[in-house]
């Protein structure tokens, strides 16, 4: 099994894998690709990168768990990517190496990202799971990048105190200023836990907070819904952390900047992953 992940494949692999590197050198030389054939070139290329046995199913699963967190793409839609390029994988594989590998991944770059800012955005969102509604709790600095998210079936001062414990738990710093919405259970969840921090008010200012949550819809369309409240919370969890290390604030860079930026993103992903030390 593990030659046929090696070798199979590879002829239909070497033009976007080639368009996939020149793009992240910084060349021109990359050929005209799709956007689906860009995501299938830097899955083909981490397929490409295995060679001995020891890399396991962990070395297997890291361009299937950046697959699915990364981009916009469902479980079948990456097991059909795959096999065109001659790599049988079912998508309830794939969802078992998401499962067992996404959080550690999303826990080691959290490990490694420089320590986040000091002003936090909260909010929540409703998603309905099973036909019940619940709210998704999360928190982001003022850079966008996600501090941490919870799913509840409440957002009542409780719920709102639950949050806020759980973001100084593993954060392990206080903020200078927190921004929410006009929700009182923010109010109460202030005053209880963190009386010493400015708390400012508003349902103009939070639009850092309410913007964040778009990719995570795009997610729930193309997973159609969460299964469970326990799901949701595993792979938003992982998505968080995954997802945000992809995503380099473009609008700020130039492109060899970009390029640049994310050439070491993905070098410090393959070293993550252990893709560096199976190559």
């Amino acid at each position: 099994m593990f030659a046929r992940w090696v070798h199979a494949g590879v002829a239909s692999t070497t033009r976007c894998a080639i368009g996939c590197v020149c793009e992240a050198a910084g060349t021109a030389a990359r050929p005209h690709l799709s956007i689906r054939d860009l995501v299938a070139a830097q899955l083909g290329s981490w397929l490409l990168q295995r060679r001995t046995k020891d890399s396991g199913i962990r070395a297997r699963s890291s361009p299937t768990v950046c697959g699915s967190t990364t981009f916009a793409l469902s479980l079948r839609d990456i097991s059909e990517m795959m096999l065109e390029r001659g790599v049988v994988v079912s998508h309830e594989t794939i969802r078992q190496w998401c499962a067992k590998f996404g959080q550690d991944y999303a826990n080691q770059l959290r490990r490694r990202r420089p320590r986040l800012g000091d002003k936090w955005h909260l909010d929540e969102v409703f998603i309905r799971i099973n036909g019940k509604q619940h709210y998704l709790w999360r928190a982001v600095d003022q850079d966008g990048n996600v501090l941490d998210v919870l799913v509840q079936s409440r957002r009542k001062a409780v719920a709102a105190m639950n949050f806020f414990r759980r973001l100084l738990k593993g954060l392990q710093y206080v903020p200078r200023v927190l921004v929410t919405d006009k929700l009182g259970s923010y109010q109460v969840a202030h005053r209880e836990v963190m009386p010493s921090v400015e708390h400012r008010r508003s349902r103009y200012l939070n639009n850092r907070a309410e913007n964040s949550h778009q990719p995570t819809r795009r997610r729930e369309r193309g997973m159609k819904r969460f299964a469970s409240a326990g799901q949701a919370q595993r792979f938003l969890s992982a998505f968080g952390g995954i997802a945000g290390h992809f995503q380099a604030r473009r609008h700020l860079l130039t492109a060899s900047e970009w390029r640049r930026e994310m050439t070491d993103r993905f070098a410090v992903w393959n070293e993550v992953t252990g893709v560096s030390a199976a190559a």
